[in-house]
């Protein structure tokens, strides 16, 4: 590792180590064994499912998800243009489209109210919508009280990307569980990782089978190779799932530490005229990524502004996602939009929040930020 101070990078240590090397003393080494299926077992339990299947990414897992509920070729699928192009690619691999729908200007999630329209426009113009998949962003679950009755009353399902939530909970009820089916992401930067991964979550027993058959190349059971229709390479290895049970016994502390960070964001930013916390009332967030936005015209100086400063001391930063309907990909897709994904593009910028920071790193970004306010606002709190 370099002395550049990451937004979120791996939390291990100790733990982490003895798993996976009482996982290779085991010779379990590979895409099958114990700590696989344990690991799918403890999600699922977390989660409060009744299963759930280990897969290699969470694209995997949503490409899979969406193939569960039933997306076929040529369906409208409905995704949050404030999204990781993931969410819009999976629905590409499957030969539907994506078509894109805005973000409360609140939170980053999907603007339910929207969606609504939305779902009326594509259904009066004779479109099958095959699925609606909103996106847990930053940490927060989307605003499914509201969402699910507006799919249900539109019999469409939902795959919920809980790619960025997991330890979430939306009124005491986990991230992953409110659609038919849900994906987490285990990715290097995530609130926990297995260095890649993925994982469908769900109650619907024979969607994860049938999720399970295909991320293992289709194979039938039997003893030589056969297979009936393509399937996919999308297995977690053994180790990397041992890797994964370590870091989800250590989940609660993780974000525990994230928590922290954001409410101290949230001291020193609250003076700060035209500054606020994206999803700051969210207290069930996993607080996976902190962002701020900042409107200029209030504040005297940009996001980028802050993010160039900090650049220079070696600390980093980042936009928000860049709206899918602004990607070169998707720029002729369909979208409804009301420009609060642009906005939070234009003003928005996540700040260091993993879980591993040192508290020297801490007072790193923490000072750099305080020196930046002192000069272009005079007025610091701390």
């Amino acid at each position: 590792m370099t002395d550049r101070v990451h937004l979120s990078h791996p939390d291990v240590g100790p733990l982490e180590e003895s798993y996976l090397v009482a996982a290779l003393r085991s010779g379990w080494v590979a895409p099958v064994g114990p700590d696989l299926d344990a690991f799918e077992n403890e999600v699922a339990a977390r989660v409060g499912t009744r299963g759930a299947v280990a897969v290699s990414s969470g694209t995997a897992a949503l490409h899979l998800a969406l193939l569960g509920v039933g997306v076929q070729p040529g369906d409208a699928v409905v995704v949050p243009t404030l999204t990781f192009v993931a969410t819009a690619n999976a629905v590409r691999y499957t030969g539907a489209r994506p078509v894109f729908v805005d973000c409360d200007a609140r939170t980053g999630n999907i603007d339910v109210p929207l969606l609504t329209e939305l779902l009326h426009r594509l259904r009066a113009r004779g479109e099958r919508v095959g699925a609606v998949v909103p996106v847990d962003m930053f940490g927060s679950c989307a605003d499914y009280p509201a969402l699910l009755p507006v799919c249900g009353d539109a019999g469409v399902p939902v795959v919920e990307d809980a790619a960025e939530a997991l330890g979430a909970t939306d009124h005491g009820r986990p991230a992953g569980s409110f659609g038919q089916v849900g994906a987490l992401s285990f990715n290097g930067n995530k609130i926990m990782t297995t260095s890649s991964g993925g994982m469908l979550v769900s109650d619907d027993l024979p969607l994860l089978a049938r999720a399970r058959h295909l991320a293992s190349q289709a194979r039938e059971p039997v003893t030589h190779y056969e297979h009936r229709e393509t399937g996919y390479n999308y297995r977690l290895s053994n180790l990397l799932a041992a890797l994964g049970r370590a870091q989800l016994a250590r989940l609660d502390g993780m974000i525990g530490r994230r928590r922290l960070l954001r409410d101290r964001y949230a001291k020193l930013f609250a003076s700060v005229p035209g500054v606020e916390l994206v999803g700051a009332e969210d207290v069930e967030s996993n607080c996976w990524l902190t962002v701020i936005r900042v409107r200029s015209e209030r504040s005297g100086w940009r996001a980028a502004d802050l993010a160039a400063h900090l650049a220079a001391q070696n600390i980093e930063t980042r936009p928000v996602w860049k709206p899918m309907h602004r990607q070169p990909a998707y720029a002729d897709f369909e979208s409804l939009l009301t420009g609060a994904a642009d906005d939070l593009f234009a003003e928005g910028l996540t700040l260091p929040s993993g879980s591993g920071l040192t508290e020297q790193q801490i007072a790193a970004v923490f000072g750099a930020i305080e020196g930046f306010l002192a000069v272009r606002t005079g007025a610091v709190s701390g």
